[in-house]
C-alpha cells in the first residue's frame, strides 16, 4: 500500500556577520498551518555553511518522510539541486569538474542522504524581499548572531 506522503513548506536561511567569521541559521517549517521555528549558532563559518545547515537542521526535524516544498535565497543551495551538481559529484567520488574537491563536503553529503528520505522541491526566493517567510528566517538567523554576541560580553570579566 503506498502511502500518501505529508507536505511540509520549509523556509531556511543563513547569515555570517564576516564570511568567515560568527554565523547563524533559521527555518520555518509549516504544515497544515502548524509553524514550528528552528535557529542554531556556529562560530567561525561560512554564509554558505549556514545556509545548507538551515536546510539540513529543517530536514532531520521531520519525523517521517515527507514531500517537501524548500524555499531559500540562497542560490548556492538552489542550484546544487535544480542544475544536478550534487548528483555529479556523487557519481565522480564527490569531486566537481576538474579533479577540484567539493567546498563543505560534509554538508553537501548530509544533503544528498536527506534528499533520499524525503521527496524535495527546492524553490529560489529571492532574499531580504517581501517573502515574510523568508524575511523570519533572516531574522532568527541574525538573531543568533546577536545574542552570541550579547552573551559573550555578558561573561567577559574585562568589560
Amino acid at each position: 500500500m503506498n502511502k500518501e506522503l505529508r507536505h511540509v513548506e520549509i523556509y531556511t536561511d543563513g547569515a555570517c556577520s564576516g564570511n568567515p567569521g560568527p554565523g547563524g541559521w533559521g527555518a520555518v517549517l509549516i504544515y497544515k498551518g502548524h509553524e514550528r521555528q528552528l535557529s542554531g549558532f556556529c562560530g567561525g563559518t561560512t554564509n554558505n555553511r549556514m545556509e545548507i545547515t538551515a536546510a539540513i537542521e529543517a530536514l532531520n526535524a521531520l519525523k517521517e518522510p515527507c514531500r517537501v516544498s524548500l524555499y531559500s535565497d540562497s542560490s548556492y543551495l538552489v542550484n546544487c539541486f535544480e542544475n544536478g551538481w550534487i548528483h555529479n559529484w556523487a557519481k565522480n567520488g564527490w569531486e566537481r569538474a576538474g579533479k577540484n574537491e567539493v567546498k563543505n563536503l560534509d554538508l553537501w553529503m548530509e544533503m544528498y542522504r536527506l534528499n533520499k528520505i524525503h521527496k524535495i522541491t527546492f524553490i529560489k526566493v529571492k532574499g531580504h524581499s517581501d517573502n515574510g517567510n523568508n524575511n523570519r528566517c533572516d531574522k532568527l538567523a541574525t538573531g543568533e548572531i546577536t545574542a552570541s554576541r550579547n552573551s559573550t560580553s555578558k561573561d567577559d570579566p574585562s568589560e
